[in-house]
């Protein structure tokens, strides 16, 4: 695999979007133009960052940063997909974290924050595209786009910079007579193969994965965008923070970052799957 920082490169580029700040419901709240670019200096070994809001007023918020090497709250996969954020959970205080997708000339970025009761306070779906490129924004994800049988690749990297594991993944999603969906994923090699089911109240855009010891939500978005985290962490639970993206109409990538019942980042996957049949 390239290093960190080679896998970073692939973000390079200038990237015009917007940054929409949403309720733990999923409602907008707030949308602001941006224009994000990441310029390699001093060969590529100096990474310089400029954010750029665009005030309705006419203002300009600028920021820049520069830094030549990664923090250790960050990875990045080979594709240029990447997480940031909290190492640690715990309670009392603020916690979440940046989850990054990349595919062809679009990027899509998803913020998940809590608050310092542990409970989901704040969504910002970021949807950008190259500068000098017509790359169309997806429309707004449903569930029909989700249904059915789906095949795919994971790999999960982790902090301490160990080998990634890759192995297939099975994803069966569909309707019961209840009008619940039911989920039923497989993942794993040999021995060490899992297949865990559940099943999720269906209330419109948002699914409800309520059976659990931590109520699980999913948010279906803009531009083909998931979200998909716990409503209130608890101590002793393990759980994860996941964004997920359709960018073609039976493609799909998932960024995941596992934490575990102790609240210690332990991994970040991406699932990149392929619908092979519809319901």
């Amino acid at each position: 695999m390239p290093s960190q920082w080679e896998c970073l490169l692939k973000n390079l580029g200038e990237w015009q979007g917007s940054f929409t700040r949403l309720s733990p419901q999923g409602e907008q709240l707030e949308d602001t133009p941006t224009v994000v670019s990441l310029e390699g200096l001093n060969n590529n070994q100096t990474i310089r960052q400029t954010i750029r809001r665009f005030q309705e007023n006419g203002g300009v918020d600028e920021k820049v940063l520069e830094y030549s090497s990664l923090n250790r709250s960050t990875l990045f996969l080979e594709n240029g997909a990447f997480s940031q954020g909290s190492i640690q959970w715990a309670p009392f205080s603020d916690f979440g974290a940046e989850l990054g997708l990349i595919e062809g000339n679009r990027r899509l970025r998803l913020v998940q924050l809590f608050n310092k009761e542990s409970h989901l306070s704040r969504l910002t779906l970021i949807r950008e595209k190259l500068a000098g490129t017509d790359a169309p924004e997806r429309p707004p994800l449903t569930l029909e786009q989700l249904l059915g049988e789906w095949h795919g690749e994971a790999v999960t990297i982790y902090p301490d910079l160990r080998s990634p594991d890759t192995y297939p993944t099975h994803l069966k999603l569909h309707r019961d007579d209840t009008n619940r969906l039911v989920q039923q994923l497989t993942f794993g090699t040999g021995a060490s193969v899992r297949t865990i089911t559940s099943t999720a109240r269906i209330d419109g855009s948002i699914l409800h994965f309520d059976q659990g010891a931590l109520p699980i939500q999913v948010l279906m978005l803009p531009d083909g965008a998931s979200s998909n985290c716990p409503l209130h962490v608890k101590p002793g639970h393990s759980f994860v923070l996941e964004a997920g993206w359709l960018p073609q109409p039976d493609r799909r990538q998932r960024l995941v970052r596992t934490y575990n019942d102790k609240g210690e980042w332990v991994s970040l996957t991406l699932v990149t799957e392929q619908r092979i049949s519809k319901p």
